[in-house]
């Protein structure tokens, strides 16, 4: 690793948690290319759900009883 990247590392590790998600997400968002009709996919189907849990179509599970069950399966 160059000087400048350790240097750069460094200087964003002692970042809150909070700030080095927004750098990371401004740093990830120059190098991965956005599939315009990818996202719209995934904005309809985040909607679709949405509508779902809001009319009660969609069957939720407690966390409580998702964790319980998943406790059972390992053991």
């Amino acid at each position: 690793m160059s000087t400048l990247v350790e240097d750069i590392s460094r200087q964003a590790l002692s970042l809150s948690a909070a700030e080095r998600i927004q750098l990371a997400e401004t740093l990830l968002s120059t190098v991965q290319e956005v599939d315009a009709e990818v996202e719209a996919a995934w904005d309809d189907e985040i909607k679709r759900r949405i509508i779902d849990v809001d009319s009660g179509a969609a069957g939720l599970t407690p966390a409580k009883e998702v964790f319980a069950e998943l406790r059972r399966m390992i053991q």
